[in-house]
């Protein structure tokens, strides 16, 4: 082995020479084959480089130098060849939070000029001098567009455009290859696409690009409204304003959340906290009474969130946050019984179950053969009836307001891959959308978005004869699946009209597939309940190692996983996910755009200014 790197060592420094390059030190030849040397020292710059940010937004700025051979002997940080704590008015903080680091924080800064930003830092190790530049874009919310005095954004979580194909295919019905209808969010004014990566990975989760809608800034996975640094702790990471700060601070618009998650969950989280990690539960429900982005209107699961240990919830600072809320002048609700009669004037928070609440296909579609699934809790709101309850509250702000209104199990069905659930809860989002459009009809000045945070790997594979497939189990299933002249039209029937079909399991059915998927078994029927496709394998005790679950199909076919086998069900994927808007400032929302610009074209069709623009006290 010794002999071969002398012999490739001698073949690179000819090629070198040969093509007319410089040959390498000898200390650098005989380094070839040998073990590395210490890495160089990494500069880290918050926000990171490409970061575009709203004039007049605060923000936390923080530069981190780790690898250091012992702390760093000069650091210089320029802001367009200003020395930083000339330009942002503030002494920065130094700290070190390992031996082999420098952090150098300033928070509570903005960039109040439109135009290109460029930070420069320097420094030395060891004598050396080590540098990195980013550059920022700073843009004012100015558009041609008629002003919006109000903004839903609604988020079909994990709702990639394959989903919304088999939403229009059982909800609508297709006849002779025409659809018998559009969705709703299909009939509106605007369409594009958008990227949905973070900054680091390409494969984001919902907390990341729930935060990019929230904020107009790229995060890392299971990130909200920060930047990640180089500390432990997840609450002390450089903050970005979000989106509900921002219309309450410079306008003092109404803000609600409306979910079917837990309301400490990803995406409605991310609308109004700040944290490393989106499992920081305890600390999102309390955030959520800071003066500064505490929502007028929160309604979805999640009590447990709110109510110490002894009281059933899962606390541990023995806080009853529902008593909180009441203090702080929330009236609370905790059925849908009790929502209808909410008033209209004033704040409210409602919590339907302590964790997520069940989905549409439990709690409504097969309501009276489901009270093994949805226990106590029989009486739970629709997505339409919280987001109706919140509208009628928070138009009465003359000011205006901000929704956001998130379908969340579309993504929790889709990782079990239990094709009725999440449908129906698209299908119910859906009927959301139409209620909201039928808002922005009547006050022309509300802009309503529809969009996904990311994609599943959902395929739409053909049909599958349910009827001459009876009786067969395994692998014989495989030959009912319908593939091209086969592939018959579904039979889906909905004859009261409601948009839902009268029944799943119809003579023919979708057959749908999985791009991203751990081993599982399928028979292409409706699971009579919710269930994991995998459990643990009880053979292996020392790591995380998932087989298809032997409770689930079992007389289905047999699908080998083309995941690790440390993922217990499906994942997201990285496809492109489309958007559609209505109402004013609709028309922005057109052609391919990044995760980050829908924050920015929002801020420019309401055109805040928070550089001018302040709520007078």
């Amino acid at each position: 082995m010794k002999n071969g790197s002398t012999r490739m060592t001698a073949l690179l420094l000819a090629l070198i020479t040969a093509l007319g390059g410089t040959a390498p030190t000898a200390a650098f030849a005989d380094g070839i084959g040998a073990k590395q040397t210490a890495a160089a020292p990494v500069i880290t710059i918050l926000p990171i480089d490409r970061a575009t940010v709203l004039a007049g937004q605060q923000l936390d700025f923080r530069v981190e130098i780790t690898g250091l051979s012992t702390t760093t002997e000069a650091l210089q940080v320029l802001v367009n060849g200003k020395d930083a704590t000339t330009y942002f008015g503030k002494k920065p903080v130094l700290t070190h939070t390992t031996k082999n680091s420098t952090e150098y924080t300033i928070r509570d800064i903005a960039f109040n000029t439109p135009g290109q930003v460029s930070i420069q830092v320097k420094s030395k190790n060891n004598g050396k001098m080590i540098s990195k530049a980013v550059k920022y874009d700073v843009y004012q919310a100015i558009g041609d567009t008629k002003k919006a005095k109000n903004v839903v954004l609604m988020v079909g979580d994990g709702m990639s455009a394959n989903i919304r194909t088999a939403a229009r295919v059982i909800s609508k019905g297709i006849n002779e290859g025409k659809f018998n209808g559009w969705l709703e969010m299909e009939k509106m004014d605007s369409f594009g696409m958008v990227t949905t990566s973070g900054m680091d990975s390409i494969v984001t989760d919902s907390a990341n690009s729930a935060s990019a809608y929230a904020t107009g800034h790229k995060t890392a996975v299971n990130a909200e409204g920060v930047y990640p640094d180089n500390t432990p702790d997840p609450l002390d990471d450089p903050k970005v304003e979000n989106i509900i700060e921002l219309v309450k601070r410079t306008r003092g618009m109404s803000t609600g959340l409306v979910t079917t998650a837990d309301i400490t969950d990803a995406t409605p989280a991310a609308m109004a906290s700040h944290t490393r990690s989106r499992y920081e539960s305890e600390f999102i429900a309390k955030s959520y009474l800071d003066p500064s982005r505490s929502p007028d209107v929160l309604l979805g699961g999640g009590r447990e969130w709110f109510l110490p240990e002894q009281s059933g919830g899962k606390r541990k600072d023995n806080n009853n946050l529902i008593d909180t809320y009441k203090k702080e002048g929330y009236s609370y609700v905790s059925s849908a019984s009790e929502l209808t009669k909410a008033k209209t004037n004033g704040k409210l928070i409602g919590l339907f179950r302590p964790g997520n609440m069940n989905v549409y296909f439990d709690r409504e579609y097969t309501k009276p053969n489901n009270p093994a699934i949805v226990g106590e809790y029989k009486d739970q709101p629709t997505l339409m009836e919280m987001t109706s309850k919140a509208i009628s509250i928070l138009d009465k702000n003359k000011n205006g307001f901000f929704l956001m209104v998130e379908g969340a199990s579309i993504d929790k069905q889709a990782h079990t891959m239990d094709m009725e659930r999440f449908l129906w809860d698209t299908i119910e989002f859906d009927q959301t959308v139409g209620l909201v459009k039928e808002y922005v009809r009547k006050h022309p000045d509300t802009l309503v978005i529809v969009t996904a945070d990311h994609g599943h790997s959902m395929t739409l594979n053909g049909t599958f004869s349910v009827k001459e497939s009876a009786g067969k189990t395994g692998d014989e299933l495989r030959e009912f699946i319908g593939t091209y002249a086969d592939s018959k039209f579904p039979t889906y029937t909905d004859k009261n009209g409601d948009g839902f079909p009268d029944h799943p399991d119809t003579d023919w059915k979708l057959a749908i597939g999985w791009g991203n998927h751990p081993d599982y078994n399928e028979n292409y029927l409706t699971n009579p309940k919710p269930i994991s496709p995998t459990i643990q394998d009880p053979t292996v005790t020392d790591k995380s190692w998932y087989i298809a679950n032997p409770d689930k199909d079992s007389d289905g076919i047999h699908y080998n996983g083309n995941l690790p086998h440390d993922e217990g069900q499906e994942v997201h994927t990285f496809d492109d996910v489309p958007i559609n808007a209505s109402g004013a400032g609709a028309s922005l929302f057109n052609g391919y755009m990044d995760n980050t610009e829908v924050f920015r074209k929002m801020m420019i069709a309401l055109q805040l200014d928070p550089v001018k623009e302040k709520v007078k006290k």
